[in-house]
């Protein structure tokens, strides 16, 4: 009923002011109960719609006024173009942008378009987009989800749906939805393993809070495991995990000032700290910046390993950091899509994607200098 009132209302069988048919009225349709009705154009009401009007009935407040369903030309002749939407928390050099160049290529490969909204982390804004393009009758849509313990209304609906959607980055858990996302437990046990081997036993994880999103928890997850599989110890007392800076919502310079103090009272605190693993590339920054504060040298007093890094230019010094394949990431997301889209494939697409990340061995890691093995001693 829902489905049926909404697609007329897009196509224009409705006209902006029309009345729609009643609760009586659909019920009747439909064989079904006024419960069922009611709740119909609840729904409808709630996406904007309609407006409900107590005795006078349920009338189109909007109508949709735009058809996507273009013609474009290809070597096969032509054909409908798709219409994609991506909602992402945000981009930069380090991370996003070279996903988003992806899915465009993948985008224009395929003869489609891509529509593209920012959440900044807020979950309201997150729902709103989701919702406005919906209603602006995307094919499918692509969410980067700005929480993992919160998974939106829209998102839920999706679902319910059987909508094409793919979420990137993390996973909502308790909801059976497709995803591709790097294997952040295996990539984390890398880095870890990477200054293990350097000699290095007393490494602090800087982290934003864990509840954040799953692949947050997923790399604390592969840190805690490499420790184990290499037989030591894991000190928790050394975790920094309150950064709040390199939230989107907080991504401004008082606050990484602030953080930048909490690491170097960190570094204070516990001297006997040999290396940094920061989960994201702007943490490794300002610890980076905190070391030198405290007139310390990267790597020679303290070695830095992060996630993500912005492409290296010559001359630069350049962090050590576990690279996530985002042109890969990109193709299998559209893939993806494009086969949820085609229904006869949704019971064959696989539910969870994960890829392999690469460390890239940069300026920021070295053994543990025999004055420093000296001092622990």
């Amino acid at each position: 009923m829902y489905e049926n009132i909404k697609k007329d209302i897009v196509s224009g069988v409705y006209k902006e002011g029309d009345r729609v048919p009643s609760e009586k009225e659909l019920s009747q349709q439909y064989g079904v109960s006024r419960i069922t009705t009611k709740k119909a154009l609840e729904l409808l009401a709630g996406d904007d719609l309609i407006t409900r009007q107590p005795g006078r009935g349920s009338f189109v407040k909007r109508a949709s006024g735009f058809n996507h369903k273009m013609k474009v030309n290809n070597q096969k002749g032509e054909q409908t173009a798709l219409l994609f939407g991506l909602v992402i928390t945000d981009f930069d050099d380090s991370y996003g942008t070279e996903l988003i160049s992806s899915l465009e290529k993948c985008s224009t490969k395929h003869s489609s378009f891509l529509i593209l909204r920012r959440s900044f982390g807020k979950p309201e804004l997150e729902e709103r987009a989701i919702k406005e393009l919906v209603e602006l009758g995307v094919d499918g849509l692509i969410v980067f989800p700005s929480q993992a313990e919160y998974f939106s209304e829209e998102i839920l609906k999706l679902v319910i749906k059987k909508f094409p959607l793919v979420l990137v980055d993390r996973h909502l858990k308790g909801i059976s939805t497709a995803s591709v996302s790097t294997d952040n437990v295996a990539a984390a046990k890398k880095g870890t393993e990477h200054l293990l081997e350097l000699g290095h036993k007393h490494i602090a994880l800087l982290t934003p809070p864990p509840t954040d999103t799953t692949a947050l928890e997923d790399r604390i997850e592969g840190f805690v495991q490499a420790h184990a599989e290499k037989g030591v110890m894991v000190d928790r007392n050394l975790w920094l995990n309150n950064i709040t800076s390199t939230l989107p919502n907080a991504f401004r310079p008082p606050n990484f000032t602030q953080d930048i103090k909490k690491i170097k009272d960190h570094l204070v605190k516990f001297p006997y700290i040999t290396a940094l693993f920061a989960a994201e590339y702007y943490i490794a920054l300002m610890a980076k910046k905190a070391v030198k504060e405290l007139g310390m040298r990267v790597p020679e007093d303290i070695s830095i390993i992060c996630f993500d890094s912005p492409p290296r230019r010559i001359g630069d010094f350049h962090l050590t950091y576990l690279s996530q394949d985002q042109e890969k990431m990109g193709q299998k997301v559209f893939d993806l899509l494009l086969k949820l889209k085609s229904k006869e494939e949704q019971e064959e697409t696989p539910k969870r994607l994960l890829l392999d990340a690469s460390l890239v061995v940069g300026d920021s890691t070295a053994e543990v200098s025999s004055k420093k093995q000296n001092k622990l001693s």
